[in-house]
């Protein structure tokens, strides 16, 4: 259980990461958003929505983060939202762990998803992870309140951020409540592409 707790996500330039409403979650604001990553050729070949595609740096970063998942977290607001958007072959493609008060079995879909419906905390659904990844990462794919839960649990090793070049002035901030008193952050890189930039922190435990 070597692996890496990372999240990565999209985000404004005044810090939101989704609309408040998740029926906005498709809507104009929301695609202008994610607008780097919908060209890209491995999310395209992924979510099966036709060949073609460019294969640019952004297209390495989206291969790159897919790969270096062994499973995924989330919380039941963005499982919800997912379960209606998502095509039949979920685009995870490993072990899921929903951290929810609902009992339900395990979902499994096709191509090699399995939604686990976890409910007793954010560290058992971590530990359940962990051990179906293997040597692998552990991505806490969202919403922002299961990001940052974690992050103020000091459970998060490093994040990246696709800043995109878009203002919400509303919705779900990802560092709205964040402990900044414990959490201290390390730059690792630094990437700029026409559409984003991408940024990427290690995370410390911050000392007085």
């Amino acid at each position: 259980m070597a692996g890496t707790v990372f999240f990565s996500v999209s985000m404004s330039l005044d810090g939101f990461i989704a609309p408040e409403s998740a029926d906005e979650l498709m809507g104009r604001q929301w695609m202008e958003l994610q607008r780097w990553v919908f060209p890209q050729r491995f999310f395209r070949e992924n979510l099966k929505l036709g060949g073609g595609g460019e294969e640019d740096r952004d297209n390495d970063i989206v291969r790159e983060t897919f790969e270096r998942t062994g499973a995924s977290v989330m919380g039941k607001r963005m499982f919800d939202a997912g379960e209606e958007a998502w095509p039949e072959e979920a685009p995870f493609h490993t072990p899921v762990f929903v951290v929810t008060h609902e009992k339900r079995d395990p979902w499994e879909r096709p191509g090699g998803t399995t939604f686990h419906f976890v409910n007793d905390g954010i560290e058992a659904a971590l530990d359940q992870a962990r051990l179906a990844a293997g040597d692998r990462d552990v991505r806490i794919a969202g919403g922002g309140a299961t990001i940052l839960e974690y992050l103020n649990a000091g459970l998060i090793d490093e994040f990246s951020i696709a800043l995109s070049p878009v203002l919400f002035g509303s919705g779900v901030r990802l560092f709205e409540g964040v402990d900044a008193a414990r959490v201290a952050l390390e730059p690792v890189r630094s990437e700029s592409s026409p559409r984003v930039t991408h940024l990427t922190y290690a995370v410390r435990e911050r000392r007085s």
